[in-house]
């Protein structure tokens, strides 16, 4: 079928709103915290409900996509993300919080499973890799851009002196005064509510699946539950998940806690710079994805994560600001890697299998909410010692996974030209 521009654009543009939304809580944490006096527990609860919804959502979106098609299901997803947002913005409390957050949640898991099927056929089949990682690379952009914007929303409304342009006049007619932070989701309503829009006009192509590229029944998904591989994976994704969310949350109050650094300012520009990093490792990734098996590179960035990680947590101020953000350029590869090796390692039902692998999502909401516990208990720093764990499940594919077909890198297609 004749490619469709606007519609990848448009992906491109969801892939970014998503990512503006998610990725967000981490700078938000301390300010949240301090504002409703929580625990560090009761916080975690908070990206616990977000991300719980991919575990509620994931394999019913894709049951929904097949029978109403992608654009309805994208409709509503906005739609509830639209409405999760604006119930917090007019009622900032932290019971509300937790409900806007699952609303929120649910739609951009609604939205991961409608959008990869469309980008495949409105931007081609054989395209489908490189618009696959431009997808990637706009959604970290998002994750570097949205802590600025927090940054730049809250400090000019915490500042009673200086004159205040248009926009900031009117978050502070609408958001309370102590609750500055609050403004975001204000934001987070507004860009939701647009995209209503853009989705309702849009013209969508009629996307075909190919056979194992369907969610599938049911039946088919706990067959799938039943295999020793479909397990591994899922704690896989479960764990690198965990452990993105669970770094990405938690750097911005270490940083407090530790070091005494500036949540609004220095966290949020932590926060935003790991994302960024992450992003261009997922670039370096690509080409040494052409040189070397995938297992290998997996375990060399997961053994970088683990010793930046120690640094972080062990090193000086100044060395934790450079830490962090490198545990993010060390994550890079992770998702990609771990996703492309499950889906590898079976020879039918990709399409329930990639359901269940997006149910892992999961881990997002799971780790923050236990590093938050044990934080409570015994410590942020001690906490955090639980993403050692995941870490080292994620080690483990590279030295136990077998898939049935390695990625091609420049000498094993040579060897085939050869033969």
């Amino acid at each position: 079928m004749k490619r469709n521009y606007f519609i990848v654009g448009l992906i491109f543009l969801i892939f970014f709103v998503i990512s503006f939304l998610t990725n967000i809580l981490g700078p938000l944490i301390p300010d949240i915290l301090t504002s409703f006096k929580l625990s560090l527990t009761l916080v975690a609860l908070l990206p616990f409900a977000f991300f719980i919804a991919y575990g509620v959502m994931s394999i019913p979106a894709g049951i929904l996509v097949e029978k109403y098609k992608e654009k309805k299901v994208m409709f509503v997803a906005f739609l509830v993300s639209a409405i999760g947002a604006l119930i917090f913005s007019l009622f900032p409390y932290y019971h509300v919080a937790i409900g806007s957050l699952f609303l929120i949640g649910c739609g951009m898991a609604m939205l991961q499973v409608a959008i990869n099927p469309l980008l495949r056929v409105a931007g081609g089949e054989e395209n489908f890799a490189f618009n696959s990682v431009m997808a990637q690379v706009v959604f970290g952009a998002a994750s570097f851009i949205s802590p600025y914007v927090y940054s730049y929303l809250v400090t000019n409304l915490n500042d009673k002196t200086a004159e205040k342009n248009l926009v900031i006049k009117i978050f502070a007619s609408i958001v309370p005064a102590n609750l500055p932070w609050v403004s975001l989701y204000w934001v987070f309503s507004a860009v939701s509510l647009l995209m209503v829009f853009v989705i309702f006009v849009a013209k969508f192509p009629i996307v075909i699946l190919q056979e194992d590229e369907k969610a599938g029944a049911w039946e088919t998904h706990k067959n799938l539950f039943k295999e020793k591989t479909v397990i591994l994976f899922f704690i896989g994704v479960f764990a690198y998940v965990g452990t993105e969310q669970g770094t990405a949350n938690w750097i911005s109050q270490f940083l407090y806690t530790y070091h005494g650094y500036s949540p609004e300012i220095v966290g949020a520009k932590i926060v935003s710079w790991f994302w960024g990093l992450l992003t261009a490792g997922c670039l370096l990734g690509l080409v040494l994805l052409k040189f070397y098996d995938s297992r290998k590179i997996l375990i060399g960035f997961v053994v970088s994560a683990i010793i930046c990680l120690t640094f972080a947590l062990f090193g000086s101020g100044p060395v934790a600001l450079i830490a962090f953000p490198m545990v993010g350029f060390s994550a890079s590869v992770m998702w990609s890697i771990v996703f492309s090796l499950a889906l590898n390692s079976v020879d039918k039902h990709h399409g329930s299998f990639s359901g269940i692998l997006c149910t892992a999502i999961i881990g997002g909401a799971i780790v923050p909410l236990v590093i938050g516990w044990l934080g409570d208990v015994f410590g942020l720093r001690q906490g955090m010692f639980f993403l050692y764990l995941t870490l080292g499940y994620i080690l483990s594919i590279g030295i136990w996974a077998k898939p049935i077909i390695n990625n091609e890198t420049i000498s094993s297609k040579n060897k085939k030209e050869n033969k």
